[in-house]
């Protein structure tokens, strides 16, 4: 199996999480939206993006809560739920569904001592406080526990550059591991951080306008934005997706039309993968 043999299973098992989740979805009342480059692929390619291996989806949070109360025991049989509340060495404040048996070895995951299933991405997305000064609050303070909670459980860090730039961004890294490691015991303690963002309408008045916390890379967008959603397609197959799709693709990647340089295109493959049908791809450690 050489590595485009290998991102095509890879896209193909993740696809079968996917339908499982919509169809638990559909079964219990819970909206979810394809996100990010699986969206962008969706409207752009009519799937996966060529050389993407992952998916996201998104949820508002009380989707997500009820989402994850009842998918802890509740999935279907050969999928299981994973964050950092009930995985080991688990560095994302979102959650992800694994297709069992199935095993997916990143840098960062080896790092961290930590056994990934093949998965897609579940990101909440919350409410945005309407004073000012909380909001900017509630997004910095979410997105330094991601980042720290990243740190913290490997020094495989994607950094913004290259070249020189790059390698000093990589060497602060390790340093900060390192003193991440100095300063925190219990890694529980950057989820409590992230927890303490979750809006709370008693606190303070909240708006319509969210965002992902845990990776805020867009302006906030309005619930309007995105119900009632719409179905597009993926892969042969029809998904909910933001009720203003061109919009949200603009506010979330700016000019998606275009086609990025070869240079430009990012695949995640792993160092190791396991489908559980006897295959396998990559150097295992």
């Amino acid at each position: 199996m050489d590595s485009m043999e290998a991102l095509r299973k890879i896209q193909e098992t993740e696809l079968s999480i996917l339908e499982a989740i919509a169809l638990f979805c559909d079964k219990n009342g819970i909206r979810f939206f394809i996100d990010g480059g699986t969206l962008l692929g969706a409207v752009r390619h009519g799937g996966f993006i060529p050389w993407d291996d992952d998916i996201d989806i998104g949820m508002i949070r009380e989707d997500y809560d009820k989402f994850c109360k009842l998918a802890e025991d509740g999935l279907p049989k050969g999928y299981s739920l994973h964050t950092s509340r009930n995985s080991k060495g688990y560095a994302a404040l979102f959650a992800k569904v694994y297709k069992d048996g199935t095993v997916f070895e990143n840098q960062e995951g080896r790092d961290a001592g930590s056994s990934m299933g093949i998965f897609v991405d579940v990101f909440p997305y919350d409410r945005l406080y309407e004073d000012d000064s909380l909001r900017k609050r509630q997004i910095s303070d979410a997105s330094t526990a991601q980042k720290r909670c990243y740190l913290y459980h490997s020094t495989s860090i994607t950094v913004p550059h290259r070249g020189l730039v790059g390698s000093l961004e990589k060497a602060c890294c390790r340093i900060l591991h390192r003193l991440e490691r100095v300063r925190v015991e219990d890694p529980v303690v950057y989820q409590r951080m992230f927890d303490g963002s979750v809006p709370n309408p008693e606190k303070a008045a909240v708006t319509n306008e969210c965002l992902t916390l845990a990776w805020p890379n867009m302006e906030p967008v309005d619930l309007a934005d995105i119900f009632p959603t719409v179905d597009v397609a993926f892969e042969d197959r029809k998904f909910p997706a933001p009720r203003k799709v061109e919009e949200y693709l603009s506010n979330m990647y700016g000019d998606w039309r275009e086609i990025p340089k070869p240079e430009d295109r990012h695949t995640h493959l792993p160092l190791y993968v396991d489908f559980g049908d006897g295959t396998q791809w990559g150097a295992g450690e």
